[in-house]
């Protein structure tokens, strides 16, 4: 698999499909994006409807030498046995004529078992994501996740039986919740080194049980300051793990702008780059502050991979700006150099 370029996922959404129950903060319709489950047909997957998804994406594969096609928004496991072996099939023949490489779906912890690996195995699955969410019992029983934390636990060891990658999803916001447990939690979640992860802030959206609990009071959503606070160390956690975060915040969309479906929370278009300027900022006043010579110059290069310039300048230069402020002896230039990673910066 080529790592340089990243692979081309076609997104197959079935939002809701095989959830057991809602929960507290859940509008799949909302979040995908799809107004209706995609694709159906009574008790039957539309063959027309994913080649016509597929077509259309292969059109965007460029050089992009790795294809997956990804079953997102539903709980994929927890789809009776033979729907799930149909959607599979219906993949196979582009895995036949190597247009798709690997298969990958989003599920809840508590439908891996080896009944449905077994089910599942004889397909060329790439990655599992599980939807943990919290490993605080407490918090996942408030959010009516309807699974535990041990569910989660003996997911991933049986997970770890095969050789998919692992992929976690986990939430910040959620009720009952708060800065020390959503830190456990992570830990937790950290030392199960699973391949990746996602970091979403929960979003009071409409038609939820969460906006009945928003409009009665009984639930304050985090405001954008703090949700991005509370994920930078979230993520300072996984990458202290070495766990890749592939994704910060919900995918921009339509729904996601209008404020009759998006009712309450911390939603930004671009939530991860906000997340990654505040680190880039951390980074760099931690540097200046270990060398006083530092605050002797009137100058200072910040050094960092072209592709990460505009996470180190920030939202509208604001990193910039708040280093003049708390430095003020010192003036800033940022020089660019692709030799570095793209997560680092230096200082001369």
């Amino acid at each position: 698999m080529d790592h340089t370029i990243k692979p081309l996922v076609i997104p197959v959404f079935i939002p809701h499909s095989g959830c057991p129950h809602q929960c507290v903060f859940c509008n799949q319709s909302i979040i995908t994006n799809q107004k209706s489950r995609v694709p159906t047909l009574p008790r039957m997957p539309d063959k027309t409807a994913i080649h016509q998804i597929v077509t259309e994406y292969l059109q965007y594969k460029g050089l992009r030498k790795y294809v997956e096609l990804a079953f997102f928004g539903g709980n994929f496991l927890g789809l009776e046995h033979e729907i799930i072996i149909q959607l599979l099939d219906l993949v196979q023949p582009y895995i036949h004529t190597k247009k798709i490489d690997g298969i990958r779906f989003s599920t809840r912890p508590d439908t891996i078992s080896q009944q449905t690996l077994d089910l599942v195995h004889p397909y060329k699955l790439s990655a599992i994501e599980l939807g943990v969410q919290s490993m605080n019992d407490e918090v996942l029983s408030k959010s009516r996740r309807g699974h535990t934390s041990m569910d989660t636990l003996k997911a991933i060891n049986l997970l770890k039986e095969y050789p998919y990658k692992i992929g976690v999803q986990v939430m910040v916001g959620l009720p009952g919740d708060h800065e020390e447990s959503l830190f456990e939690s992570t830990k937790k979640v950290a030392q199960f080194a699973p391949d990746f992860a996602r970091i979403y802030p929960l979003m009071v959206l409409k038609d939820s049980l969460m906006e009945q609990w928003y409009t009665q009071g009984r639930y304050q959503p985090l405001t954008l300051e703090e949700s991005i606070r509370l994920v930078k160390g979230m993520v300072q956690i996984f990458k202290a793990a070495k766990v890749d975060i592939i994704r910060m915040g919900l995918q921009a969309s339509d729904m996601m702008e209008d404020e009759s479906m998006v009712l309450a929370g911390p939603w930004h278009p671009a939530f991860g780059h906000l997340v990654f300027s505040e680190l880039f900022y951390d980074s760099v006043c931690n540097k200046i502050d270990r060398s006083l010579e530092l605050l002797k110059s009137e100058r200072l290069d910040l050094i960092v991979h072209p592709k990460s310039e505009s996470r180190l300048r920030g939202d509208k230069n604001i990193n910039l700006k708040r280093l003049e402020l708390r430095y003020p002896s010192l003036k800033f230039s940022i020089r660019l150099d692709a030799a570095l990673s793209a997560d680092g910066v230096d200082i001369s």
